[in-house]
């Protein structure tokens, strides 16, 4: 009778050995506890309020970027500062938009439909997609840049979304996981 010695692998993130494969067995993958999906869901959050909060100053005119008189509900022109200032590269292009009023609809749409989206936890891909496409936009709107040449915290929140979405930061103190088991995105996956 012949023994067989098996040296197990030490260590907590070790793979169990297994004698009749000789293999060591793959590890279990990495599941969603610890801190990281805590950090996604504060920062799917915090992102949220700086786009609801956008929505809001600019209806409302509550002060802070948007005087009373300039507010949305006043009669105010959401783009047309910004757009009608934009001196870049893609100036013309941004004049044209600057102040029409399908373009202001669309901004402020975006703005609220982003940051609701994102404080909820529901409808990432979609904020990710959409919030995205805003801030690049506003990115060739801030062309060129003075700080630096190329990168501008239009891009770091561009790709801060995308990170959200792939993350499903959603489902981590968010209706995320609620979202995904309604109907309407069973059938429709790309609203996840």
């Amino acid at each position: 009778m012949t023994t067989q010695i098996v040296e197990r692998p030490h260590g907590r993130h070790a793979a169990p050995y297994r004698p009749e494969t000789d293999q060591p067995a793959a590890p279990a993958p990495a599941g969603r506890t610890g801190w990281a999906p805590r950090v996604w869901a504060a920062t799917r959050i915090a992102l949220g309020f700086v786009f609801l909060w956008a929505f809001l100053d600019k209806t409302f005119g509550l002060g802070f970027s948007t005087p009373a008189q300039n507010a949305w509900i006043n009669g105010g022109n959401p783009t047309a500062g910004f757009l009608g200032g934009v001196e870049g590269p893609f100036s013309g292009m941004f004049h044209a938009m600057a102040g029409n009023p399908v373009v202001n609809v669309l901004f402020m749409a975006g703005l609220l439909g982003v940051g609701v989206a994102l404080i909820l936890g529901i409808g990432m891909r979609v904020a990710a997609v959409s919030g995205a496409i805003m801030m690049v936009l506003m990115w060739m709107a801030s062309l060129p840049m003075t700080s630096n040449p190329v990168i501008d915290d239009h891009v770091i929140y561009a790709l801060v979304l995308v990170g959200l979405a792939a993350a499903k930061a959603g489902d981590t103190f968010g209706l995320g996981r609620a979202w995904a088991r309604t109907a309407l995105v069973r059938n429709q996956p790309w609203l996840r």
